[in-house]
């Protein structure tokens, strides 16, 4: 027999008058699994957290917990709690106090609620701090308080809405890392909404990309990077270089194209079905496309061109180039290759480019994506 799992939605829609927020979404989240909702704003996902935490009530569908319906059991009885972006710590209150504040609520005896705060502060990495102030503490702190406030209670589930969008850069970059440390150190189930793919893509054991109210497509983060089942997901996960083209000719799954500028390109039908004659999109990641100085180094890689550097956008090792084709106009970004090689290319010299068509993923047009 399967594990019943710990999170279970049903066909849940919510509608607002005649806006559709949410439409039929159906998933379910195993034990112990960090699970990410990620999609641009305006797209559903708060909505469907809400729903799950009991602020919200469905149109329709049904929510499950530990395979028990939790429709009309009100927020403060469901087995979930909810992190969020600004966390809401009481600033007049203690460390100890903000992390036994449910506890408290709950009529646990004072006794027990100092050892079980100052057990999960321990957890958290701040163990001997319960009596300082929370304006002592760094933002990275405050989130680990703010996760111990919500674990002290033992939910069978942790929502979290985008918990790291009011951190700076750098110690977003870390508290990415801490987040899913902590997901595994409590083996407790998280449901992380995020419109930030970075966030999605290295914290999640699953990730779920949401698109005007509905889950386009879920997978591993590799799935989602590597093999986007749409156009949606191909242009919002990662980097990308997107053409508008028609089909000229295909041969079982390969296809040759025209660009709307005129270039021919040959890829893969990403979809299936594609036809002679039809709209398409197509997508090519910056890192698949090689450089040289040479044309003959692009000899057989099916796609090839030549183009002028527009700007070298140097970020470490994530730099990249934006390249014109000298024969189209178009403008590409490539990965900068961190061999050194190109380090000296600026702005109005000229290099060979080319990717080899598995690289090229081809879907049906969805003009003004």
């Amino acid at each position: 027999m399967s594990e019943i799992p710990d999170l279970e939605c049903r066909a849940i829609s919510k509608n607002f008058d005649d806006f559709k927020a949410v439409k039929d979404v159906s998933f379910s989240v195993p034990q112990g699994t960090f699970f990410s909702i990620l999609g641009p704003s305006g797209c559903g996902k708060t909505t469907l957290l809400r729903m799950i935490a009991g602020f919200q009530k469905p149109t329709s569908g049904d929510l499950l917990i530990k395979g028990k319906s939790v429709l009309d059991v009100p927020p403060n009885k469901r087995p979930v709690s909810m992190v969020f972006q600004h966390l809401a710590l009481f600033p007049m209150m203690n460390i100890g106090a903000n992390v036994g504040f449910g506890l408290r609520q709950r009529d646990v005896n004072k006794t027990d609620i100092k050892k079980l705060v100052e057990r999960v502060l321990d957890r958290v990495g701040l163990g001997g701090v319960a009596d300082r102030p929370v304006s002592s503490l760094s933002g990275g702190q405050k989130q680990r308080v703010a996760i111990a406030r919500c674990m002290v209670l033992e939910p069978d589930v942790l929502l979290l809405d985008e918990p790291l969008g009011a951190l700076d850069l750098k110690l977003r970059e870390h508290m990415k890392i801490e987040l899913k440390q902590l997901q595994s150190e409590f083996n407790t189930t998280f449901v992380y909404i995020t419109h930030d793919q970075s966030e999605a893509l290295v914290m999640s054991d699953q990730i779920a990309v949401m698109n005007h109210g509905v889950f386009e497509q879920t997978g591993t983060a590799k799935e989602l990077y590597y093999e986007p089942s749409t156009a949606f997901v191909a242009g919002f996960v990662g980097e990308a270089n997107r053409f508008a083209a028609t089909v000229d000719q295909r041969d079982g799954v390969g296809l040759q194209m025209a660009t709307d500028q005129g270039q021919i390109l040959r890829g893969i039908d990403a979809s299936g079905g594609l036809t002679q004659g039809e709209k398409v999109d197509v997508f090519v990641r910056p890192e698949a496309v090689r450089l040289s100085r040479k044309a003959s180094d692009m000899a057989g890689m099916g796609n090839a061109g030549q183009g002028t550097v527009e700007s070298v956008l140097f970020n470490g090792a994530n730099s990249q180039l934006i390249l014109r084709d000298q024969t189209t106009g178009a403008e590409m970004s490539v990965a900068l290759p961190q061999t050194g090689e190109f380090r000296d290319l600026t702005r109005g010299d000229v290099v060979h480019f080319g990717w080899e068509p598995k690289q090229t993923r081809v879907y049906s047009a969805i003009r003004g994506m």
